[in-house]
């Protein structure tokens, strides 16, 4: 592992250690045609859903929550390997015989169950239409020519749950593939630096693919007021801040 992945894991884990040991998170609930969406903001790029019976997990680590307590998973997503994403021990206590795993290919080499999605496949898991979006750097780079989230290496996610379609972006910056999204309900778009975009570059996404609902995450100290204000004269999208330092 990296000293730069360790300082990233670093810069995160004593705020969110006092998160888990709470284990208190703030829930939006999301009316559908097919029922409501519970969304639980765990913290960082760590989510969980709740949608007709079923419980999906969305890049759970230990740092976020004591994954002892949380819900057993019906669907587990996985964004990329990076280790403040992809927890192996989270997984296993949330996994049971009947759990279903979306990841990436090298996330697939530790996990051999996981259903592998590239960038731009589809496919329906536990009744779900799951789109795998490109994730990766353009401008961010460890050193020259090496980007911190190679092209390729990394998804996002467009889950359809009834008549929305939430998009979970994962590690990126605002990419041509992002810009091009549409009908997109609510996305998760990440925000801090030198890992993914600054508030400018959210904003220049948001404006292009102008989803309904916005939600900042993955954003460390990143000023989230900031992105509210670069916002604030967009008609038609609505920035919501929850705790997802």
């Amino acid at each position: 592992m990296s000293k730069i992945t360790f300082t990233m894991l670093s810069l995160f884990c004593c705020a969110t250690m006092a998160v888990a040991a709470q284990q208190k998170f703030e829930e939006d609930k999301i009316e559908t045609s097919a029922g409501d969406l519970i969304i639980t903001f765990v913290g960082h790029g760590t989510i969980m859903m709740s949608f007709g019976g079923n419980i999906i997990h969305v890049d759970p680590v230990m740092q976020m929550a004591d994954y002892t307590k949380m819900p057993k998973a019906d669907l587990i997503l996985i964004t990329h390997e990076h280790p403040d994403h992809f927890d192996p021990d989270a997984i296993n206590l949330i996994k049971t015989t009947q759990t279903k795993i979306v990841a990436t290919e090298a996330v697939a080499r530790q996990i051999p169950e996981a259903v592998i999605m590239k960038n731009g496949d589809m496919r329906t898991i536990e009744g779900l239409q799951i789109e795998a979006v490109p994730a990766y750097n353009i401008i961010h780079m460890r050193s020259p020519g090496n980007p911190f989230h190679p092209l390729g290496t990394g998804n996002g996610y467009i889950i359809t749950f009834g008549n929305k379609r939430i998009y979970i972006a994962g590690d990126t910056e605002n990419t041509p593939e992002m810009k091009n999204l549409n009908a997109i309900d609510i996305a998760f778009l990440p925000m801090n630096l030198p890992y993914t975009m600054t508030p400018e570059m959210v904003a220049d996404a948001a404006k292009a693919f102008r989803p309904k609902i916005l939600y900042p995450y993955h954003y460390g100290k990143t000023d989230t007021a900031k992105l509210s204000k670069l916002l604030q004269d967009t008609p038609g999208i609505e920035v919501r801040i929850r705790q997802m330092q």
